[in-house]
């Protein structure tokens, strides 16, 4: 039940919104679709990979630059998903990025 005078954002923009807010986040790379491509949120002909929202939580699954602090850069992830949903937030760092060559 939502507060009086609340209003939900509807999940095609909540699932763009969160993407576009994780892949501003310094040091993250790109979302990651899981191991065998499962972490998703599946919307009317297309899905958004990396997101998986649901009732009871929200998970986010990236890929994260080399040389990126990991704790740091989680914490800040959660940080700004909390921010923004009213369930809980996971946070899944699903690789890292090859180092590149000098």
């Amino acid at each position: 039940m939502e507060a009086p005078g609340s209003t939900r954002v509807p999940l095609v923009e909540t699932a763009d919104e969160l993407t576009a807010l994780v892949l501003a986040v310094p040091g993250v790379d790109s979302l990651h679709a899981g191991r065998f491509g499962e972490v998703a949120t599946y919307l009317p002909g297309r899905r958004v990979t990396g997101v998986k929202i649901g009732e009871d939580r929200v998970e986010i699954h990236v890929v994260l630059r080399f040389e990126a602090a990991i704790t740091a850069v989680a914490q800040e992830i959660h940080a700004v998903v909390a921010a923004v949903v009213d369930v809980p937030v996971r946070v899944f760092v699903e690789d890292v990025t090859a180092p590149h060559a000098p």
